[in-house]
């Protein structure tokens, strides 16, 4: 059995078939998407119909990025909020034209359904972001700082390679887990089109909502896999390139 972690979507269907089509994805997979399945360009209600019909074939497991935070906020409530709509919010909005309230309701139910961490057997840590506390994910004080702190990726790039890990001041965010796999932050930032690997922690989110792609990385072999950049698979589009 494989077992994949996916990289931020944001809407990007075309992006996403391409990236499961390299794969070549069997029922035999494990597929692990680490949030924000939309905001971005214009396939965000595609993308999660597409996600609900995959997971009746194939086994999936879909945590909550902040982006997915606000668009389940909006199906809820028909509320928009501001920070959403001008990241990525009125794309999405838009993109759920012609779907049912049947439709609608059952998108909901997916985002309500993820959890913020998941946590397999091999004490491999996946989340939208990071966490603060250094007793780990389970002893976070603000959930949300699950799918919005940057800082545990900012301490592992920064992390002086020759500390040792059983040193006093090796941070104990570090210790808990034998990896850790993010998104949020993209790679692109760094001038890097491929996921990057910092300390035990894998960000795996290479800009496919700016001018990226989106990436799936073999948890076990660490085989990288990715789409086209989005600008060319949405050519009349800007993403979230304002």
């Amino acid at each position: 059995m494989r077992i994949f972690a996916i990289g931020d979507i944001h809407g990007g269907l075309k992006a996403l078939i391409q990236v499961l089509n390299k794969i070549e994805v069997t029922d035999e997979d494990t597929l692990i998407f680490v949030g924000d399945y939309v905001d971005g360009w214009s396939e965000s209600a595609q993308v999660i119909q597409f996600l609900i019909e995959l997971s009746q074939k194939i086994k999936c497991i879909f945590i909550k990025g902040n982006h997915d935070v606000w668009c389940e906020e909006w199906l809820r409530s028909g509320k928009v909020n501001a920070t959403w709509y001008m990241h990525g919010g009125k794309e999405t909005a838009e993109s759920y034209q012609g779907f049912s309230d049947v439709d609608k309701k059952a998108h909901l139910e997916l985002f309500e359904s993820m959890p913020l961490y998941h946590l397999d057997d091999e004490n491999r840590l996946f989340l939208h972001a990071g966490f603060t506390s250094m007793h780990g994910v389970t002893r976070e004080v603000f959930k949300n700082t699950l799918y919005f702190d940057r800082t545990l990726w900012e301490m592992a790039l920064t992390l002086d390679k020759s500390i040792d890990k059983d040193s006093n001041i090796y941070p104990n965010r570090l210790k808990h887990y034998k990896e850790i796999f993010i998104g949020h932050t993209p790679t692109t930032n760094f001038d890097c089109d491929l996921p990057m690997n910092a300390a035990n922690v894998w960000n795996i989110d290479t800009g496919a909502a700016f001018t990226g792609k989106i990436a799936a990385v073999n948890v076990n072999t660490k085989e990288v896999f990715q789409s086209d950049n989005l600008p060319g698979l949405y050519p009349n589009e800007k993403g979230r390139n304002k």
